[in-house]
């Protein structure tokens, strides 16, 4: 295993709660669904808590990393993607679970366009617990494109985990989400084609912005004044515009990642799982009826309507809603 050796024996029931990396070998012979090979020669992730503690996967949106919790780490300047959710005494308690939080494929850079999907991201999450010798997984925790993964890990491996909590996502990628990350996707090509890719990555962040928050909320910040002049920013555009310049990334990624979302499918009559799903009711990408459709053909599952100005980025904003959640669907 791909741990820091100490130069005494550990105390197993002591929690680790800055998190050790782990790196795993790909297998030569490894291949996506595509056919493809990634061109990163091993998986990394994050693993925290004790070492006798029940197993949690944790995966969050596109976006997302291994780091969940940082504040106590000096090694990583970002703070952890789900601060306030995960940490010691939290409702992702890194005093009791062993949290193992996870980097998507393909890494950055990417140097090409994968075709990758959720089964892909699943495979890879099962080579490193079948390296760590994990023998089952007590829960896998997701938001998003991670939940969408969980999904996925629980319809290849039906007997080898035992609940899932999915946020803000459904067994299929909505055609109306497709058509909004396809023109996202044209975006970032469009930029690579004519030599300006971060341009690219900024438009296509700005109209991802639109996808990620609810008309409720851009009514209340945004419902200013018109500007003096046509072609001059209105205040929710001004919004937009810095919040993709901002935005750093890789277009070959983004494009591989946004198409996986819409290449999801799961079969819920394969997930054995008891599956814990949590609906927002704004959420312009994973429609609430898809939800309960989900919840209607699950085998074993608990709906949760989860009421957010935010919409899909209500798994980020809303931390005591999502941690209540968390402690439910972790509860004996």
């Amino acid at each position: 295993m791909s741990f820091i050796k100490p130069h005494t024996q550990p105390d197993l029931t002591v929690p680790d709660l800055m998190g050790t990396d782990i790196r795993v070998d790909i297998p030569d012979e490894f291949r996506l669904q595509s056919g493809q090979r990634l061109e990163q020669t091993d998986v990394v992730a994050r693993l925290y808590g004790p070492a006798d503690g029940r197993v949690v996967v944790a995966a969050g949106g596109i976006s997302a990393g291994r780091i969940l919790f940082a504040k106590e780490d000096s090694t990583d300047t970002a703070p952890g993607w789900w601060e306030g959710v995960a940490g010691p005494d939290e409702a992702l308690d890194l005093n009791v679970f062993r949290v193992l939080s996870i980097e998507f494929a393909p890494r950055l850079p990417a140097s090409q366009v994968y075709t990758i999907t959720t089964h892909d991201q699943a495979r890879l999450v099962k080579l490193i617990l079948d390296h760590l010798e994990v023998a089952h997984v007590f829960a896998f925790i997701g938001a998003s494109y991670g939940a969408m993964i969980g999904l996925a890990f629980a319809e290849l491996y039906p007997d080898y985990i035992d609940r899932v909590c999915c946020i803000s996502a459904a067994h299929r990628a909505h055609p109306m989400a497709t058509a909004m990350r396809g023109l996202q996707r044209r975006l970032l090509k469009f930029g690579l084609d004519t030599g300006r890719e971060q341009e690219g990555i900024s438009l296509a962040r700005q109209l991802a912005m639109t996808t990620y928050r609810s008309e409720a909320e851009f009514s209340e910040r945004f419902d200013g004044p018109a500007p003096d002049w046509a072609g001059e920013n209105y205040t929710v555009c001004g919004y937009l515009r810095a919040r993709g310049d901002a935005y750093t990334s890789n277009a070959n990624r983004w494009i591989s990642m946004s198409d996986s979302l819409d290449r999801h499918r799961v079969d819920p009559a394969k997930i054995k799982a008891r599956v814990f799903l949590a609906a927002v009711p704004t959420d312009r990408l994973v429609p609430y009826s898809d939800m309960q459709t989900l919840h209607e053909t699950l085998t074993d599952s608990v709906f949760i309507d989860f009421p957010s100005l935010y919409g899909h980025d209500a798994f980020l904003k809303e931390i005591r809603l999502v941690s209540d959640i968390v402690r439910t669907s972790l509860k004996d």
